[in-house]
Order: structure tokens, then C-alpha cells, then sequence
């Protein structure tokens, strides 16, 4: 068969879509079973949830557990010649809307999973990419969340506050945020408050004296709160 002419236009590539099955992993402390509450824990973008769930073993007693569940993409984070360090992200751009609804529906699973008989009380902690998961999962998913703690990251920027502000209100909203995070600066911080109160939606704050990172400190202030 003759190769085409080079001039010829090639066709344009059609994308389909079709769902698989997919095998998600939870990192956990405590015994969910068993717990009346539920820290249910988002990692950030290049994490895993097995190291991420560590910071939050002060949180564990008799009847509170930590959850962490992990983003369905894992990826080498230290370049394509080392292969060693693995992380996992929620999501990128591509295919957003059913990457969105993907994540979605594997947290709702994981609950149930998880879960024995009555749903526990369930606090919802994000951190930086994570924060943008779990406020898209706390407003879409079919689970229902107690409290929404959004650390180092603010609600996602495509959720139409305007239409769900009363869901928002109904929430125990929380930001977190070190005074040194440099993906949180001043102007973010107040642009985040700002969008919510454009909307009448009330959030309590907090900061610490750190970085981008989990500090044992607040954590401990929100629990006790």
C-alpha cells in the first residue's frame, strides 16, 4: 500500500472513555470498625498514604481511628534514571471532570468498605492537593461529613460556592495553614477567606509557626476542640 502523501492533513485522534475496575489502596490506624469517629485523611500531591497516616497516630485511641486512603495515580517522584521513590496524585487536568468523579466515588467506597453497620462521625482532613480533593468529595460524594479541615490548600477552585453554600455552612469548616507555607501566602490566605465570606460561609482559622507540613500542635487544638 502506498504511504500517503505528505501534504495529506492526518486524522484528528478520538479519544473514548470506558470504566475499569480499579484496585485502590487505605493506609490505617486504630480499628474503623470499632471507632465512633473517623479522621478520614487526604495526602498531598507525590505522597503515600502509608507515610502520610504517620503524623496522625496522636490522634488513635479506643474510639477514634485515621483513615487514609490514597490517589488513584502513583508515579516515580525522583525522576526517570532513579526509579526508588513512588508517589500518588488525586488528579491532573487531563480528563479532570472523570478523574474528579473517579476519586469521588473510590472515597464513598472506601467508607463503605470500611465501615461496619452505622456510619461513624466523620472529620475530613485535606492537605495541600488533598485539600482540594476532599472539599470536591465533602460537596459531591454521597458521604456525609462531619467536619472539613482544609490544611496548607484551600476548597477547589472549580466548586461553584455559590451553589453550595448551604452544604458548606452545614460543615464544620476549618483552614489550617503554617505562617511560613510558601504555597499559602498572605494573599492566597486572604483571598481564600474572602471568597468564602463573599458567600456567607463561616470557616474558623488557624496557624502555626511552620511550613508546608502536618504540625502535631494544632492537630492536636482541632481534636480538642
Amino acid at each position: 500500500m502506498p504511504l500517503p502523501d505528505k501534504q495529506t492533513v492526518p486524522p484528528e485522534p478520538r479519544l473514548h472513555t470506558l470504566q475499569v475496575t480499579r484496585t485502590a489502596r487505605v493506609a490505617t490506624l486504630g480499628t474503623p470498625a470499632a471507632a465512633a469517629s473517623w479522621w478520614v485523611v487526604l495526602h498531598g500531591y507525590g505522597q503515600l498514604a502509608a507515610d502520610f497516616v504517620s503524623a496522625f497516630a496522636p490522634l488513635v485511641s479506643p474510639d477514634r481511628c485515621v483513615v487514609a486512603p490514597e490517589g488513584l495515580s502513583r508515579f516515580y517522584v525522583d525522576g526517570m534514571d532513579e526509579h526508588e521513590q513512588v508517589g500518588a496524585s488525586w488528579m491532573t487536568r487531563a480528563a479532570r471532570e472523570a478523574e474528579v468523579a473517579d476519586y469521588v466515588s473510590a472515597l464513598d467506597a472506601t467508607v463503605r468498605h470500611l465501615a461496619d453497620g452505622a456510619p461513624p462521625a466523620l472529620h475530613v482532613l485535606g492537605f495541600s492537593q488533598g485539600a482540594a480533593t476532599a472539599s470536591r468529595w465533602a460537596l459531591l460524594g454521597d458521604t456525609a461529613i462531619d467536619q472539613l479541615v482544609l490544611w496548607g490548600g484551600a476548597p477547589a477552585h472549580d466548586l461553584d460556592l455559590a451553589e453550595h453554600a448551604d452544604a458548606l455552612c452545614a460543615l464544620d469548616l476549618t483552614l489550617v495553614a503554617g505562617t511560613d507555607d510558601p504555597h499559602v501566602t498572605d494573599e492566597r490566605w486572604a483571598a481564600v477567606r474572602r471568597r468564602l465570606q463573599t458567600h456567607d460561609i463561616p470557616a474558623t482559622t488557624h496557624t502555626f509557626e511552620g511550613g508546608h507540613r502536618i504540625d502535631p500542635a494544632p492537630l492536636r487544638a482541632l481534636v480538642a476542640s
